[in-house]
């Protein structure tokens, strides 16, 4: 994967530091694990200056760009998006869009990769700021991937597994699972990627998380806890015998969303004794035990469309991000429905803040201008590759 960005800035007397540019959101550092941070509420609105310059900016562009909000954005940000949704939902919307030369997705950089490999080669993906990056793509990289297929080649057992990836993974580990025969799935569809794995071999290795792996074999397709293993990448061989990986037949990554990872048992029973009668809904990136206590469970698409079937006066209680949980309430209260977060504490993904009105009116502004600015440009082998992964589930029925 090569990043390309161009930054136009005034002439200075001295140069900015590689660390000052990460900071700025003009850099990356690849090697990082970021999102890990749980910061508290967020900082007051930016300069309502900024909403007009973002407006003139994107209507001076008119149809050359197309604005992608995903569902955990801020709604400083969410308000100029031109459609909304999850990572791949946008991808695909972004590919529908052959006019626009340039796509700016406001979300993190594993998504923007994906809308580089589904849109055309004349078309351009900005991301806003180059450090929104996700803690759970990054807990998997290529080369700790490969050393894992080395591990099950020795064990005797890779001939039998098919890799199934979750969206949420960096072009490189998308490339992997095309290069393996395996594909990609996501919230919503995971149970079919699984399906169809199971039906081109005996065991699949699921990466990068290990809840929605786990939740998706346990719960929805009858498996047993012991019929999956954890593979750690921080230990020789992952942490599993030749023997667990023969009798295993889902090998878990050991992998997980930082901010659904924080919500507890603990939480589901705090939230029943608070609000009686309380319908507690949680995304199947949560802890398999926070599954098991919740009363519904799916992707954001679905916890939305269930608030919008759900009855007035009903109660809910959210698992998932807090900026689309409190969007979602503010949505519903007019229909008598009450939505709370299901923790206590306050936890936005620090990463998908990043995309902040001030980054976005710059990349707008820049682009306005006929600057690109941090364009993500997936190189064309990993392309091939990742893409072919993508196709398999698209194929899936």
């Amino acid at each position: 994967m090569r990043v390309v960005t161009t930054a136009q800035t005034q002439e200075l007397d001295v140069q900015p530091t590689p660390l000052a540019l990460l900071l700025l959101g003009r850099e990356a550092d690849p090697r990082s694990e970021r999102g890990v941070e749980c910061p508290g509420d967020l900082p007051s609105p930016s300069d309502p200056d900024l909403v007009e310059r973002a407006r003139a900016a994107k209507e001076k562009l008119g149809d050359k760009v197309f604005v992608l909000g995903h569902h955990y954005q801020r709604d400083e940000v969410i308000q100029f998006a031109d459609v909304t949704g999850d990572s791949f939902k946008l991808a695909r919307d972004a590919a529908a869009r052959p006019e626009a030369e340039y796509i700016v997705f406001c979300g993190v950089h594993f998504m923007a990769e994906s809308a580089d490999i589904l849109t055309g080669d004349d078309q351009k993906v900005v991301l806003p700021d180059l450090a929104a990056g996700c803690s759970m793509a990054d807990m998997a990289t290529a080369e700790q991937v490969a050393e894992c297929w080395d591990v099950l080649t020795e064990a005797g057992v890779a001939e039998q597994v098919v890799p199934v990836s979750y969206m949420n993974s960096s072009a490189d580990i998308k490339a992997f699972t095309g290069k393996h025969g395996g594909t990609i799935c996501t919230s919503s569809n995971a149970q079919r990627a699984l399906e169809w794995a199971f039906k081109q071999g005996k065991k699949v290795l699921f990466l990068p998380d290990q809840h929605l792996g786990r939740n998706t074999a346990v719960r929805d397709m009858g498996m047993s806890l012991e019929d999956c293993v954890l593979y750690n990448p921080h230990k020789p061989n992952g942490g599993l015998t030749v023997e667990q990986l023969r009798d295993a037949k889902m090998i878990l990554w050991r992998g997980h969303c930082s901010v659904h990872g924080r919500f507890s048992v603990d939480s589901v029973n705090d939230v029943r004794a608070r609000i009686p009668g309380v319908n507690v809904l949680v995304h199947p990136e949560c802890k398999h035990e926070v599954v098991e206590a919740a009363d519904y469970v799916g992707s954001t698409e679905y916890i939305i469309k269930a608030l919008e079937a759900a009855p007035a006066g009903s109660k809910w209680a959210i698992g998932t991000e807090l900026n689309l949980v409190r969007r979602l309430a503010n949505r519903f209260a007019s229909e008598d429905k009450e939505v709370v977060f299901l923790d206590k504490t306050v936890c936005f993904c620090s990463t998908m803040n990043r995309i902040d009105l001030p980054h976005l009116v710059w990349t707008l502004e820049s682009l306005a201008e006929g600057n690109l600015v941090n364009r993500i440009e997936v190189d064309r082998e990993t392309e091939q590759f990742a893409k072919l992964a993508l196709e398999r589930m698209l194929a899936l029925p």
